[in-house]
């Protein structure tokens, strides 16, 4: 099991790129051929430089994090078979969170995968292509002594990342506790993710919230000292960040999914990072 600690420190090497000729783990999965047609739907631009660079907030296990001075999880491994069927290797920067969809849209990089959730904000600045579901989810010290819910974080450390939808969420709770007479929670944000964890796991708070992948990795990395809060809600897609408007593109990365998923790539992908939500169909910009 990795400890709280150590999974502070996967997230640590931030501003790295990932160097697309180093050794990967893939033993889990095999590599895929390419498509032609979608290849010749990529941008040429896109394409010009030998290969599509990809932003992520490397804080996330088990969907992006850092290992060994790698790349790893979810979102890597899915990432990477998406250029093998477009036949355009995919490069991995670490970021910020809140700088990565600023970053594709400024043309730093072509596209973005770092459980992003696609919502009608994110759509209005650039396209998104579906590949999983998930919610939000909470976590708290084994046996909740708090006797904490959903409902009751009035007055509590909760700890988030910064920059994410959660954090939006805890400002709409918290304003129902002032509006209730009760103290507004207190919302601890962390520029990384691993951070949060490591706050609730030191007990410097009293709860932490999160994408509901990381919530159920983080509890199983901690060797049962952490459990679930209440139940995972707002459910929705994870979204493919491309920039807008460009072409063929995001029809490329669909299909390519699209492919991935028929193929049973996709499954086995999800499945070697425990991750639940799979989805049938990957949509550009869903509704």
């Amino acid at each position: 099991m990795i400890p709280a600690l150590t999974l502070a420190i996967l997230g640590a090497a931030c501003g790295m790129t990932e160097d697309r000729n180093a050794p990967q783990d893939r033993s889990a999965i095999p590599a895929v051929s390419k498509d032609d047609r979608l290849s010749a739907m990529v941008p040429s631009d896109v394409k010009q430089d030998g290969r599509i660079l990809v932003g992520q907030d490397q804080t996330n296990p088990p969907t992006e994090f850092v290992e060994n001075g790698e790349a790893r999880g979810m979102d890597v491994d899915l990432g990477r078979a998406v250029g093998q069927k477009l036949g355009v290797p995919v490069e991995f920067e670490n970021a910020a969170f809140d700088g990565i969809i600023p970053g594709v849209q400024s043309g730093r990089y072509e596209a973005a995968m770092s459980s992003f959730t696609i919502n009608a904000q994110r759509l209005r600045e650039v396209d998104m292509v579906s590949y999983l579901s998930a919610g939000i989810s909470g976590a708290v010290p084994k046996g909740n002594p708090d006797r904490l819910t959903l409902d009751t974080l009035c007055g509590r450390n909760v700890a988030v990342q910064k920059g994410t939808l959660v954090v939006e969420d805890l400002v709409v709770r918290s304003g129902k506790c002032r509006a209730a007479g009760l103290p507004e929670i207190n919302v601890q944000q962390f520029q990384n993710q691993t951070d949060a964890n490591l706050a609730l796991s030191a007990k410097r708070a009293h709860a932490m919230l999160a994408d509901s992948p990381i919530v159920d990795y983080a509890i199983k990395q901690t060797d049962g000292t952490l459990e679930h809060l209440d139940k995972v809600y707002n459910t929705a897609p994870y979204g493919l960040v491309l920039p807008k408007g460009k072409g063929d593109y995001a029809k490329a990365v669909q299909g390519a999914i699209q492919a991935l998923m028929d193929d049973g790539t996709y499954k086995r992908i999800l499945d070697k990072w425990g991750v639940q939500g799979a989805i049938p169909m990957a949509e550009v910009n869903p509704g």
